[in-house]
């Protein structure tokens, strides 16, 4: 990909988080300096283990709810990739206040920071949890509906913020709404882990996954390397029409969750052929859970020319290798 970022100081808040570790390992390939900003209170210090050794890069533990760790962590930098948040929907239901806290006074900070450190580009974790009750399908940027839980709340305050701190700071500042997000260094533990490395552990332990609901409700599944994609192009793009807005991160095809379940019992029984005889288990739906989400890529197509590199099948089987190699016993 030509449009990368290279050469550059790079804060990433975050960055032991899955999605941020990820973004770390890639730019220190590609010849950046790299500022990690995390309190560890949901990333994992394993997750960065590979880096510490890395002149070119930088732990600052510290919390974005904090004004002056935030200061600290962007000096001298030139880029800004926000992915610092509390994610969950069942998390910020059962605790609204602290979910606020990070995800917006901690988003604040960060961007004030940056302002005042005289970064004009950040790139900020956007979430399609902001379509809330809208039916339509596939989702667009500008059509939204009412948000459906406090995080969605939150990530949605994130954009209105974005949008006045661009025209009153003269920044530039880009979204990037994620649906659903997997791959390698994904949390299979915790009761607010991620489906598939949920079912993927519990299947490579012969243990029966519990799907909420039918298993009808669907995603768009979209693998760690086409965020990764978009968020650098996002950080590099000269098109002044391509700043200052929104974009869905996705792959745009809708797996349900059977379908899913389906695709990770075929790729593990490769590795175990006893996988392929485990049963589902079915519970209540989530409160707060929206039925289907599917993306439309147009805008990330046009403006910022995304092009995802990996289909939901293609990026499971990178992702269950990962987990294999790293979850099985011997």
């Amino acid at each position: 990909m030509k449009e990368e970022i290279k050469n550059k100081n790079v804060l990433i808040t975050g960055g032991a988080g899955f999605i941020g570790s990820n973004l770390i390992e890639r730019l220190l390939k590609q010849n950046n300096k790299v500022v990690c900003l995390d309190n560890f209170s949901t990333g994992k210090r394993i997750n960065i283990e590979p880096f510490l050794a890395n002149p070119d890069f930088k732990l600052v533990e510290g919390d974005i709810r904090n004004r002056e760790g935030c200061d600290k962590a962007v000096k001298d930098c030139h880029l800004v990739l926000h992915q610092a948040a509390l994610g969950s929907v069942p998390r910020s239901i059962n605790d609204p206040k602290t979910t606020n806290d990070v995800n917006i006074s901690g988003f604040v900070n960060v961007i004030l920071s940056a302002r005042d450190a005289g970064i004009k580009r950040v790139v900020y974790a956007a979430s399609s949890s902001t379509y809330g009750d809208s039916e339509s399908l596939p989702k667009v940027e500008d059509i939204i509906g009412k948000p459906l839980s406090p995080y969605a709340v939150t990530k949605y305050v994130n954009e209105l913020y974005a949008d006045v701190f661009a025209r009153l700071y003269d920044m530039e500042l880009v979204g990037l709404r994620y649906f659903n997000v997997f791959g390698k260094r994904q949390d299979p533990d915790g009761a607010y882990a991620a489906v598939i490395p949920k079912f993927v552990k519990a299947l490579i332990a012969h243990q029966s996954p519990t799907i909420n609901g039918d298993g009808s409700f669907s995603r768009d599944f979209t693998f760690i390397d086409n965020v990764i994609q978009a968020n650098q192009l996002a950080a590099v793009t000269n098109n002044m029409e391509a700043v200052n807005t929104v974009y869905n991160v996705a792959f745009g095809e809708r797996t349900s969750l059977n379908e899913l379940i389906a695709y990770l019992k075929e790729f593990l029984s490769t590795y175990d052929n006893a996988i392929s005889g485990v049963k589902v288990n079915y519970g209540p739906e989530r409160i707060g859970d929206v039925p289907h989400s599917l993306a439309s890529i147009d805008k990330a197509k046009h403006l910022l020319g995304y092009k995802p590199t990996y289909s939901v099948k293609e990026g499971l089987k990178k992702a269950i290798d990962w987990y294999w190699n790293n979850l099985s016993t011997p």
